[in-house]
């Protein structure tokens, strides 16, 4: 914009030092007429002279007007310049910011991928379970979790790194489909972060089990305090236990966003950090 004013300004100065070269010509012819009718009527020529003197100063004065604001516009074209540049380096720091963004972003801490049934986190009915209660109490049952593990990421995958893979490994899946499965696998990673998470008071008889197991898993070796879901627990909507789905975990792999591990009957995988 400085730079667009800049280049208007000195248009518009350009046009009126041609008017004033036009004018100084016009008043020059003038003087050279005054000068002949000086000699020719003596008394009047001051009168004429003195006019001439008035217009030549006030001439004078726009000219220096016209010169201070050409200098005022010279000075301005660096900053337009500087200004230009941070516009285009923020216009491609967006572009490149908008490669990682998913058309597809799911609300976390919501149970959406889960049954209901088995994985909801409920308030303990009220009928007397003195019994499992004692059960419950039990210390070696259920070893504290350990906080700070926050939510799980979203390491989405970029165009780049998708058209770097082989064409038979990347097949028929898209970055849309590959990031949608990414989130998907946060939102399983936030499910089992809840549940291991979650009072014991909180748990049902039913999830009380599922928590147990998803703590001893947890606290295995190489798992320990990251985020990581079950292959029971891919139930969609974007990354299921189809081939499509066993296509994305083995590009997910192969791209570094995740692990493969099998504790006990279970197949783990871990959400792993980009390398």
């Amino acid at each position: 914009m400085e730079a667009k004013k800049a280049t208007t300004a000195a248009g518009g100065a350009g046009s009126c030092l041609d008017t004033l070269v036009s004018s100084f010509n016009a008043r020059i012819a003038e003087l050279q007429n005054l000068v002949v009718a000086r000699n020719m009527y003596p008394a009047s020529s001051i009168t004429d002279l003195s006019a001439v003197d008035a217009t030549l100063t006030t001439m004078e004065l726009q000219l220096q007007k016209i010169k201070d604001r050409l200098r005022e516009e010279t000075l301005a074209i660096p900053k337009a310049k500087k200004l230009i540049e941070a516009a285009l380096q923020q216009q491609q720091k967006l572009q490149n910011m908008s490669a990682y963004v998913p058309s597809y972003l799911p609300e976390r801490g919501k149970l959406t991928h889960q049954d209901n049934s088995s994985c909801s986190i409920i308030e303990e009915p009220t009928q007397d379970h003195s019994f499992g209660m004692q059960e419950f109490k039990e210390p070696a049952l259920l070893p504290k979790e350990k906080k700070g593990r926050g939510s799980p990421p979203l390491w989405h995958i970029t165009a780049n790194e998708l058209d770097s893979l082989s064409s038979y490994m990347r097949g028929r899946l898209t970055l849309e489909k590959v990031n949608a499965a990414i989130n998907d696998m946060a939102a399983f990673a936030e499910v089992n972060s809840q549940l291991i998470a979650a009072p014991r008071r909180k748990l049902t008889e039913s999830t009380l089990e599922k928590a147990m197991e998803k703590r001893e898993i947890g606290n295995a070796e190489g798992v320990k305090g990251k985020h990581f879901f079950l292959e029971t627990d891919m139930k969609g909507p974007s990354l299921k236990l189809d081939t499509t789905g066993k296509a994305i975990l083995t590009v997910l792999r192969h791209l570094g966003r995740l692990s493969e591990c099998r504790i006990g009957p279970h197949r783990v995988f871990v959400l792993s950090r980009p390398h």
